[in-house]
């Protein structure tokens, strides 16, 4: 039994490691300073509860400037944290749709003009086992922080956000979502064709939808988006009339469920 779990684990790590060397079309990434990218992405990336995060590169399957809330997180030191570790403690029964989401992901980027990697985040959540052997629901959040010329990808930023709490199915989502005005792909079926997204909310609505599941105050999404308090309370209004929700807790409950964060 333990001599098959190894070979399957051997397997496993061969196909995703076939996967991501895909994404960086078998070439090593120069060192460079990252930690900039990393803040710039960070602003596009949902975070309620626990968080950690780290740099993945494809090419050399290495997770790198791993974060230390890794070990509050998931009770695993930044050491034993790695590629092969992570791959094992996926739990069984959602590393196969993993694999399939990782490589949807892979031909999607793959698609795109150089100029446009940089513009989408990928999500999707999985359940992963942690060190004391608990199991926990994660959102993992993607954005690239360096490709090449040819726009094969070097580097991304990983952010594990826990949502045990905040989903009760164990249906995985995976969600492209477009920055800087670029489509977004929902609930996708992994490696098919992709249809962008039509948002039941308008552009506006988006954007103070997003405002509101980080946690922000009418006040400041007034002041951010430079629009008045009553207008972002009729907004938050249509928000809640056209999800069905009343309150922006069970909407991030219905954007996790949907794959819309």
């Amino acid at each position: 039994m333990m001599e098959t779990k190894q070979q399957m684990d051997k397997l496993i790590l061969k196909k995703a490691g076939h996967i991501w060397k895909e994404i960086g079309q078998h070439k090593k990434p120069e060192e460079l300073q990252i930690e900039i990218e990393i803040y710039k992405k960070m602003l596009n990336l949902f975070q309620v509860g626990d968080y950690c995060y780290f740099v993945f590169s494809p090419p050399e399957l290495r997770m790198e400037h791993i974060n230390e809330s890794v070990t509050e997180l998931l009770g695993y030191t930044k050491e034993e944290f790695v590629f092969e570790t992570f791959l094992k403690i996926i739990h069984p029964d959602d590393i196969q749709q993993y694999l399939n989401f990782e490589a949807t992901i892979t031909q999607f980027w793959q698609s795109l003009p150089p100029e446009k990697v940089f513009k989408y985040k990928t999500r999707y959540d999985f359940r992963i086992r942690c060190k004391d052997g608990t199991i926990k629901r994660l959102l993992q959040q993607v954005a690239v922080i360096q490709s090449d010329d040819d726009g094969a990808v070097l580097r991304t930023f990983v952010i594990f956000t826990d949502i045990t709490d905040l989903k009760q199915s164990n249906k995985m989502v995976l969600s492209i979502m477009g920055l800087e005005g670029e489509p977004s792909y929902i609930d996708i079926q992994p490696v098919q064709a992709l249809v962008p997204h039509k948002s039941i909310l308008s552009k506006r609505e988006i954007e103070i939808f997003r405002l509101l599941v980080d946690e922000c105050q009418s006040a400041d999404i007034a002041e951010t988006l430079g629009i008045s308090p009553h207008t972002v309370a009729t907004h938050r209004k249509n928000i809640f009339k056209k999800t069905g929700t009343n309150s922006v807790l069970q909407l991030v409950k219905l954007g996790l469920e949907k794959g819309w964060i």
